[in-house]
C-alpha cells in the first residue's frame, strides 16, 4: 500500500466539493487549518449551547440563550432608518421583545405575523430593566419546534466564516465518513470502551450536552489516541528503521575507564552508573544506539558522556561532542581536557573560528586517528571533516538542534551510535512527543558534596542592599555572576542592560573586579573577558544568557539575576544552576521589579521552593504549554487537532506501547491490524513513516 488507500479519497478531496462551501469560503476555511474535508472532520465542537425548551423567560438568569414559545405581538418600527425594530412578545408567564437592527418592516411582519405561535431562540439580555432577545438564532412556526437542536454545538470561527457555515459543513463530510478497519489493540479497545472510528466522529461533531464536549468522553478520547497512535507508529517505524540498520559493535576493555574513576575523588551516582551500562549495553549490539541523556542541572552527565567516548576509543574508535554555541564548546574542552591528559588520550576542538593551516592540520590530525575526542560547533557538518573510525557522536543541549543535524552527525561515520544529552529536564509528555523514537536515560541524583543553592526573591528597590552582599563576598575572596535580560538599553522596556549594568557597578566596585560577557562581543573580547573569570582575576562577571549553559567556575558562588520575573523558568534554573559547582555555600537571587503579575510571582516562588529540575519542567509545561516550552519551530512537534500533549500524557504512553508492540509483532504492518495501521498513517498524512516499511 504505497499510495493513498481508495476508501480515504473522499476525505482529500477540494473542500468546494461539501455543501455551502464556495471557493471564497475554501480561502477563509485555511485561517482554521482546513483545507480538505478530512481537516474538518478533526476540528471538533469547542463549546456548545443549551436550546432545549423553557415555557418562560420569567426569573431567568441573564444574559442567557434560551428557548421559548411565544405569541408574537405589536410590531414598533424605528423612526430613523437604522433605528431598533421592536415586536413585544408574551409566553406562557411573561413579556418580553424581540429587537431587530436595519429591519424592513414587511419582512418582520411576513416572518412574525402578529398574532402567530412561534418558536424564538436567542440570548436574552436585560436593557433598561426590560427582557429582550437582539436577532435571535432562530425563529420557526411552533409545529417546527422538534427542528431545533436541544444542544447546538459550537465550533471556532475565522474571518468569512460563520456557525452556520461549520454546520452546514459539517453535516455535508459527515456524510464522507467511510468506516474504517481497526487499528486500536480489541483488548484496549474493549477496556477503554471506545467506539468504532465512524462512531466516534459522528458522536463527536453531534454532542448531546456539555459533558460530551469534555476531553475524557469517549470518542472525544478515542480519537485523541489515534492522534498519538499515529505519532508514535511514526516514530516507532523510524527506531525500528533505526535498529535495522546495521550498527558498529563497540565493545572496550574497560582500561581507560578504570583510570578515570579510580582518579575520581569521589565515587559516581548510582543514576550515573545505571546510564553508562544502558550506554554501554547498547554500543555492543550490532545495531545503532539512539539514546537520550537526561539529567537536572549538576547531574554529572559530562563524566557519562565521556566514559561513553572512551568504549568508543577503547575498541579503536573515536567519539564526537557537538555543542550549539562556540562558548559551550570550550566549556567541554576545558572540563573535558583533564580526564583526557588522565586517561592518556587526545582531544581537539573544531570551530568555525578555525581557519587556514591550523584547521588543515586539525583535520589532518581527525583522520588519521591521532585526535581520539573531537569537541565541536555545527562546523562539524562541513564536508572535509572526515574521522578515521568515528564510533560515537554525542550532541548536547538536543533543543537547539533539529532532528535533521543529528541524523547527519549520526552519518559522520560508518552506522555511528548517538546520544543525545540535555541539561533541561523534559516533562514525561515531552518526552514521549518528541524523543518517541530514543530510549531514555535519566539522571536523578546530584553528585555526593554539592550543596543545595539559596534562593532568595528580592525586589530592585534593595538594589544597594545586593551590591553591599556583593562587596562582602568579594572581600572573602568570592565571585558573582550578574545576569541582565538586554544588552543594550531600550526605549520600550526598561529592563537595565548588561552595558549599563556592567559600567554602573564597576563605578561602584572599582574597575579591575567587574568583567562584561555577551553574543554581540568579538569572541576574542568575549574569550579574554571569560578567562580573566575563570582565573579569578576579575570577580564580577556582567552577562546575557550567554552562559546560560556550559559555563563551569566553581568559586562563583553568587547568581544575580536582574529582572528575574520576565525570564521562563527553565532559564532561570539553567541560570542558578551556574553556581553550587564548588564547596562553598552558593546563593541565587532573583532580582524583580514590583508590581509582579500573578505568572511572574508563581514563577519565582516555584524557583525559591524547588531545586528539582523535574518539578521545575513540569510547571512550566502547565504555565505555557509544549509548543512554547521548546518552540514548535524548530522542535518538530506534530500538530494535533484534538489530543492535548500536555493533559494527556498517560494516554500517549498507552499509545507508544501499543505501537512499539504492534511493530514487534508485525514489523511490516501487514496483518489484518497492521494494514489498518497503514490506513490510519494515510488519514494521519504520516507518508513518510510508510516508506520506512519495508514491504510495499
Amino acid at each position: 500500500m504505497s499510495t493513498r488507500p481508495e476508501i480515504l479519497f473522499p476525505l482529500f478531496k477540494d473542500l468546494t466539493a461539501l455543501e455551502g462551501i464556495g471557493p471564497k469560503t475554501a480561502d477563509h476555511m485555511v485561517g482554521l487549518a482546513i483545507e480538505r474535508p478530512k481537516d474538518l472532520i478533526f476540528t471538533l465542537p469547542q463549546s456548545g449551547i443549551d436550546r432545549s425548551v423553557v415555557s418562560s423567560v420569567k426569573d431567568a438568569l441573564v444574559p442567557q440563550t434560551l428557548t421559548v414559545e411565544i405569541t408574537v405581538g405589536e410590531h414598533s418600527p424605528s423612526r430613523k432608518k437604522s433605528g431598533p425594530y421592536r415586536i413585544n412578545v408574551v409566553d406562557a408567564h411573561t413579556s418580553f421583545r424581540l429587537v431587530f437592527f436595519h429591519a424592513h418592516a414587511d419582512y418582520m411582519k411576513k416572518i412574525l405575523p402578529t398574532g402567530k405561535r412561534m418558536v424564538v431562540s436567542g440570548k436574552l439580555e436585560s436593557f433598561d430593566g426590560v427582557a429582550q432577545m437582539v436577532h435571535p438564532d432562530h425563529i420557526l412556526p411552533s409545529n417546527q419546534i422538534d427542528t431545533i437542536p436541544k444542544f447546538e454545538p459550537v465550533y471556532p470561527l475565522t474571518t468569512g466564516v460563520t456557525q452556520k457555515t461549520m454546520l452546514k459543513a459539517t453535516k455535508s463530510v459527515l456524510r464522507l465518513v467511510p468506516r474504517l478497519p481497526e487499528w486500536i489493540d480489541p483488548a484496549e479497545k474493549a477496556r477503554s470502551d471506545w467506539p468504532d472510528w465512524h462512531v466516534a466522529v459522528a458522536n463527536a461533531h453531534d454532542p448531546k450536552s456539555l459533558n460530551d464536549i469534555q476531553a475524557n468522553d469517549l470518542s472525544r478520547s478515542r480519537l485523541a489516541y489515534d492522534e498519538f497512535m499515529a505519532h508514535q507508529l511514526t516514530l516507532a517505524l523510524a527506531r525500528q528503521n533505526l535498529r535495522k540498520s546495521k550498527g558498529l559493535v563497540t565493545i572496550g576493555d574497560g582500561h581507560l575507564r578504570r583510570k578515570i574513576l579510580e582518579q575520581l575523588p569521589y565515587r559516581p551516582t548510582g543514576a550515573q552508573n545505571r546510564a553508562i551500562l544502558e550506554i554501554s549495553a547498547d554500543m555492543s549490539k550490532s545495531v545503532r544506539m539512539n539514546r537520550l541523556l537526561q539529567g537536572d542541572v549538576g547531574s554529572g552527565k559530562t563524566l557519562v558522556a565521556f566514559l561513553a567516548i572512551l568504549i568508543s576509543v577503547e575498541s579503536g574508535g573515536q567519539g564526537v561532542l557537538m555543542a550549539p554555541t562556540e562558548i559551550l564548546a570550550r566549556q567541554h574542552l576545558e572540563s573535558l581536557r583533564l580526564l583526557a591528559s588522565e586517561a592518556g588520550v587526545t582531544i581537539s576542538i573544531l570551530t568555525g573560528r578555525d581557519k587556514g593551516a591550523d584547521r588543515v592540520k586539525k583535520l589532518a590530525a581527525l583522520a588519521s586517528g591521532e585526535t581520539n575526542i573531537l569537541v565541536g560547533t555545527h562546523a562539524v557538518f562541513q564536508r572535509d571533516v572526515i574521522f578515521s573510525n568515528l564510533r560515537l557522536a554525542i550532541v548536547d543541549e538536543q533543543h537547539r538542534f533539529g532532528v535533521r543535524q543529528r541524523l547527519e552527525l549520526g552519518q559522520k561515520g560508518n552506522a555511528v551510535d548517538v546520544l543525545v544529552m540535555t541539561a533541561t529536564p523534559i516533562p514525561r509528555s515531552l518526552a514521549l512527543t518528541q524523543y518517541g523514537d530514543m530510549d531514555v536515560s535519566i539522571l536523578d541524583e546530584k553528585p555526593p558534596g554539592r550543596k543545595p543553592v539559596k534562593t532568595a526573591v528580592v525586589a530592585t528597590a534593595r538594589l544597594s542592599e545586593v551590591i553591599n552582599h556583593l562587596r562582602m563576598a568579594i572581600s572573602e575572596g568570592r565571585q558573582a555572576y550578574w545576569v541582565c535580560p538586554l544588552v543594550e538599553e531600550s526605549e520600550v522596556l526598561d529592563y537595565t542592560s548588561a552595558e549599563d549594568r556592567f559600567k554602573s557597578l564597576r563605578a561602584v566596585l572599582g574597575e579591575d573586579v567587574v568583567d562584561l560577557v555577551h553574543g554581540q562581543m568579538h569572541t576574542m573580547e568575549k574569550d579574554s573577558a571569560m578567562a580573566r573569570f575563570e582565573a579569578g582575576r576579575s570577580k564580577i562577571l556582567v552577562a546575557t544568557t550567554v552562559i546560560e549553559v556550559g559555563v563551569n567556575v566553581p568559586n562563583a558562588s553568587i547568581m544575580v539575576i536582574e529582572r528575574a520575573e520576565i525570564f521562563g523558568l527553565a532559564q532561570l534554573h539553567q541560570l542558578r544552576g551556574r553556581v553550587g559547582r564548588g564547596s562553598s555555600q552558593s546563593t541565587c537571587l532573583l532580582l524583580y521589579q514590583a508590581p509582579l503579575t500573578k505568572s511572574g510571582r508563581r514563577r519565582l516562588d516555584v524557583l525559591r521552593d524547588t531545586e528539582d529540575g523535574f518539578v521545575i519542567s513540569q510547571t512550566d509545561l502547565e504555565m505555557r504549554g509544549s509548543g512554547d516550552l521548546i518552540g514548535t519551530a524548530q522542535s518538530g512537534l506534530p500538530r494535533f487537532r484534538i489530543a492535548d500533549i500536555d493533559s494527556m500524557t498517560a494516554l500517549m504512553a498507552k499509545a507508544q506501547i501499543d505501537a512499539r508492540t504492534l511493530l514487534t509483532l508485525d514489523p511490516d504492518l501487514t496483518s489484518h491490524r497492521g494494514k489498518a495501521a497503514r490506513v490510519l498513517l494515510w488519514l494521519m498524512e504520516q507518508e513518510k513513516s510508510i516508506r520506512l516499511i519495508s514491504v510495499g
